[in-house]
């Protein structure tokens, strides 16, 4: 019994190591140069030879797998680093950083992201329901864990639908929903749940989230956000750092200060007009809080990132 295990383990082992193998070859093939195509609605692969500046703004909700290399996301004060033995899942509009740390020529980073739906998610949910925990759902809406076997070989698979697209076309739905299934009954599952917002604070944080992306020129009124929501000042602060990484001043400040750089990168406006149209009054107070965040003032770091703007202003987990 001991040896027929020790055989089970070793086949496992060689399984995992050869898809690893077979989806950097699959996305190298598909990817000879640096940049980033998406082959399919909600599937994008990025190619990078080389490390990459810190890319500061908001990502939405995905499931990413490294095959080669190693990428950083910083949330609020928190770094999440994954690589191809982990995949990062982030389940709401989260203001990050991020950034390729290992990279090269000859090791070219390689990824593949599947962006989440949340139609889709919670249809899997409702299917698999018999099989997953309905716990309440307390976990941060990032995180990083382990790449299992049998995951990993799901990905595998919709890689291999790169070469048909006609066979991707009725295979690469199936597949995706197994994906999703995996997800839910891993370690992520209550991360993942947060997307089908099936109760608990998952719900109120969201629209709490979906509040502040649109009205993230305005004054913030905590008691007036709280009491909408059906809750305390209090726990609203506390569940909303729990999801997010952040209080709710930080995430707008964020949010603020990402949108005033896509302006100026993007619309040519000049840094006392972007920190207006954000809802700073104070050219300076601007200023400072810019400084802070990016590392150097509003002109000098747009001067800087011109060239990159396209990237800047669409980070990626």
């Amino acid at each position: 019994m001991h040896l027929i295990n020790l055989r089970s383990v070793d086949s496992q082992a060689q399984r995992t190591q050869a898809n690893r193998a077979e989806l950097v070859e699959r996305l190298t093939r598909y990817l000879p140069t640096d940049g980033r195509v998406e082959p399919f609605p909600g599937i994008r692969l990025h190619r990078s030879s080389s490390p990459t500046d810190s890319l500061p703004g908001v990502a939405d909700p995905a499931f990413c797998v490294i095959a080669q290399g190693s990428k950083e996301v910083y949330l609020g004060e928190e770094c999440y680093r994954y690589d191809p033995y982990h995949y990062c899942l982030g389940t709401v509009d989260l203001p990050v950083v991020s950034r390729v740390v290992d990279a090269s020529p000859e090791r070219p980073y390689l990824s593949l992201r599947l962006t989440l739906d949340p139609v889709l998610v919670s249809s899997v949910l409702a299917e698999a329901a018999n099989g997953i925990s309905r716990r309440p759902a307390k976990v941060r809406a990032f995180d990083v864990s382990t790449l299992d076997p049998d995951l990993l070989d799901a990905v595998v698979r919709l890689a291999r639908l790169l070469d048909d697209p006609s066979e991707a076309t009725f295979l690469a739905p199936l597949v995706i929903r197994e994906i999703l299934y995996r997800l839910l009954m891993g370690n992520q599952g209550d991360r993942l749940r947060h997307i089908a917002v099936l109760g608990g604070t998952a719900s109120p944080i969201a629209r709490a989230i979906e509040r502040l992306r649109q009205d993230f020129d305005r004054p913030l009124r905590i008691e007036n956000l709280a009491r909408e929501l059906g809750m305390s000042v209090s726990s609203f602060h506390h569940h909303f750092k729990a999801v997010t990484g952040m209080t709710p001043l930080q995430f707008q400040k964020q949010l603020r200060l990402q949108e005033a750089r896509r302006l100026m990168l993007g619309e040519n406006l000049d840094a006392t007009s972007a920190g207006y149209s954000v809802g700073y009054n104070d050219p300076s107070h601007f200023s400072r809080e810019y400084k802070r965040l990016f590392g150097q003032p509003p002109m000098r770091d747009v001067e800087r990132l011109r060239a990159m703007a396209e990237e800047v202003v669409t980070p990626e987990l």
